[in-house]
């Protein structure tokens, strides 16, 4: 019987974002493709260490169960098929229930996401997200040496996300790197019941949402908004996601304050944020990964 990917959460994501490859990686900058792929095959039985975002990975499998298979994870690689053998062979001593892959030696593989209908891609590679943003799927930058902290709740998932150019679009966000805060307030408090347009991750947060609908889930799923919009410029950002019939558990409208510090209290399993230095803030505490768009990553 065929199989079908059709209403499931599905995660492409890359073998350095699953594992970590960062010394393998090093001799592939260092002494080529061959040398690469001769130290990936020499290791086949050697389990590779849980990359940044294994823990998040792991928790949104344990989402499928023997009635209802929920989530699909597929390793989206520009690794060649050879290394690929111990990405396989990692997950399953690691005891993820990994299927399905595709492995591009050295072309970056975005162009695959349409045909897995992908809600995610997690790369490590920030050519292959920008590229994958593009292509209209949400997708970030992982940072390997984020801190990880799924395993202090391991009965939920919890994700976070930062508001403009992130769930939104960065209109906004134009208005304030253009012309300031004040200049920002008046903007959003003019066109508080005027929707935000959408933002490269609302597809994925309307893909949680549906997710924490169904009933009988093994485990729970939590999301937040974690945005440094203040009062009363946060009207509109509630007034849009209520709009769009999605709902976020928590919401942090934070006036500038330092998100690290929140970040570390509500111990997200993933933050996504489109400022570099609100991830530099949050990868100290949190998994973290860069969304690549709008307005703050003109260079």
């Amino acid at each position: 019987m065929p199989y079908s990917v059709e209403g499931k959460l599905v995660v492409a994501i890359s073998s350095r974002a699953l594992f970590d490859f960062e010394e393998e990686n090093r001799v592939f900058d260092r002494d080529g493709e061959a040398a690469y792929i001769a130290m990936q095959f020499a290791r086949l039985d050697v389990t590779a260490r849980e990359g940044v975002a294994f823990p998040l990975v792991k928790k949104l499998l344990a989402f499928n169960t023997p009635q209802a298979q929920r989530v699909e994870v597929v390793i989206l690689s520009k690794n060649d098929p050879v290394s690929g053998l111990r990405v396989f062979r990692s997950a399953a001593k690691a005891g993820l229930k990994l299927e399905r892959g595709v492995f591009t030696r050295g072309r970056s593989p975005y162009r695959y996401l349409d045909s897995l209908k992908a809600n995610l891609f997690l790369s490590a590679n920030e050519n292959d997200v920008m590229s994958a943003l593009e292509a209209k799927c949400p997708a970030a930058r992982v940072y390997p040496e984020s801190a990880q902290a799924a395993s202090r709740h391991a009965d939920e998932v919890r994700i976070a996300f930062d508001g403009d150019a992130v769930l939104f679009s960065d209109e906004a966000e134009r208005v304030y790197q253009r012309d300031g805060l004040e200049a920002f307030t008046r903007h959003e408090t003019a066109r508080a019941l005027q929707p935000l347009p959408p933002g490269p991750f609302k597809p994925l947060l309307e893909a949680l949402h549906h997710l924490q609908s169904e009933k009988d889930l093994p485990i729970t799923l939590r999301t937040a908004l974690v945005t440094a919009r203040s009062a009363p410029a946060h009207e509109r950002a509630v007034r849009t996601l209520m709009e769009w019939n999605v709902a976020v558990d928590e919401a942090m409208f934070l006036g500038g304050l330092d998100k690290g510090a929140f970040l570390q209290a509500f111990e997200p399993d993933f933050y996504f944020d489109d400022q570099r230095r609100h991830i530099d803030s949050a990868r100290v505490h949190v998994a973290a990964g860069h969304v690549p768009f709008g307005v703050a990553n003109i260079r």
